[in-house]
């Protein structure tokens, strides 16, 4: 019980400081001023409801039903391809009726880690084959929506799956030997992608498209700290001092603000106390999710998945802010605006939540 008044408190903290990073931020969104406030106001509100909901859930019915999730979510990917709606060139979004956009990707997180910690604790693992299978099985069920996901394109989920898959894989009873040709196999493949990008161009954009150039352009613009995003974002954390410029008092726009660069937003309003308060409240986050005990297996991999996605995105988000790695699209959970990241979060939230009551019960 009071593990569960921490994360009270904690959403209560999380609310604030995206509520005000947002509605400072929507001074240069003129048209936009209280809508994205009110908006995100419900977004938080769906989310509490979907937590209480699912606190009365037995998680392991979602485990039985974790294929059929899976299955669903795939499927959502593949349709947005399809009839969904683009924005700023990718097509990753259903654009419904007074509820606004709705982004599958985000959602595919929450089948993609149930399914996953089914298919690692059923698959035995007492030879060599036996591993061998579920490596295979496990690049099966990550890859398929990867590739959906990637032709949308939406390069930043694709890495989270990517992470949570590892992070499930090596959290298993799977011998590291595995992992050190996966580190290897990577890096001969990630050379050989800069090499062509950098050596071979006309042959990387025949072979990949001039879309997947773009995206190594970004990587290469954070290299040389260019781009009215970052220097913007940088010089705006930069100035802010200990205190911040305060409420609706940003001052100087950069794309995304109240999205991708929150942080951004946040920390030129409260400056570095502000930052402090921040990321402890993250870091006191993070530890009551990792410090979830459970007894079952399949538990503790939906718990590492979690963990795994939830870190990643807050480590790539602050740091691609302030210029440490690039600019992947990547929202900070539970901060920037958007009903899909939120409610995927609220509802991973509310299964560990769940996870942590049948603990006690068992």
């Amino acid at each position: 019980m009071k593990t569960n008044k921490s994360f009270i408190y904690i959403l209560l903290i999380f609310f604030v400081i995206s509520i005000n990073s947002i509605y400072s931020f929507s001074s240069f969104l003129t048209n936009d001023l209280y809508s994205l406030v009110i908006r995100q106001s419900i977004f938080y509100l769906i989310g509490v409801i979907i937590i209480l909901i699912l606190y009365k859930i037995n998680p392991e019915k979602l485990l039985k039903y974790s294929f059929f999730i899976y299955i669903f979510n795939v499927l959502l990917l593949i349709l947005v391809l399809i009839i969904g709606t683009e924005v700023n060139g990718a097509k990753a979004w259903f654009s419904i009726p007074i509820i606004g956009t709705f982004q599958p990707s985000e959602f595919m997180k929450i089948g993609l880690i149930l399914f996953l910690a089914k298919v690692i604790d059923k698959q035995k693992l007492n030879s060599v084959k036996d591993e061998i299978i579920l490596i295979i099985k496990v690049l099966i069920i990550t890859l398929i929506p990867s590739l959906f996901t990637f032709l949308e394109p939406d390069t930043g989920a694709v890495l989270i799956y990517l992470i949570i898959t590892l992070v499930m894989l090596f959290t298993s009873r799977l011998r590291y030997r595995w992992f050190l040709i996966l580190f290897g196999v990577v890096a001969v493949l990630i050379g050989a992608l800069f090499y062509l990008y950098i050596f071979e161009t006309d042959l990387f954009i025949s072979i990949f498209g001039s879309s997947m150039f773009y995206r190594f352009d970004r990587i290469f613009d954070w290299q040389s700290s260019s781009g009215m995003q970052l220097e913007n974002s940088v010089i705006s954390i930069g100035s802010s001092g200990y205190f911040g410029h305060g409420i609706s008092n940003i001052l100087l726009y950069f794309p995304e603000g109240h999205t991708d660069f929150i942080f951004s937003s946040f920390a030129s309003i409260y400056g570095l106390i502000g930052m402090m308060i921040l990321i402890f409240t993250i870091l006191w986050f993070d530890t009551l999710i990792i410090k979830t005990n459970t007894k079952k297996r399949a538990f503790k991999y939906v718990i590492s998945g979690f963990a795994a996605a939830l870190i990643y995105q807050q480590i790539q988000n602050i740091s691609m802010t302030i210029g440490l790695l690039p600019i992947t699209g990547i929202t900070l959970p539970f901060i920037s605006y958007g009903g899909s990241s939120l409610l995927s979060y609220m509802m991973l939230l509310g299964i560990i939540i769940s996870i942590r009551k049948d603990s006690l019960l068992n």
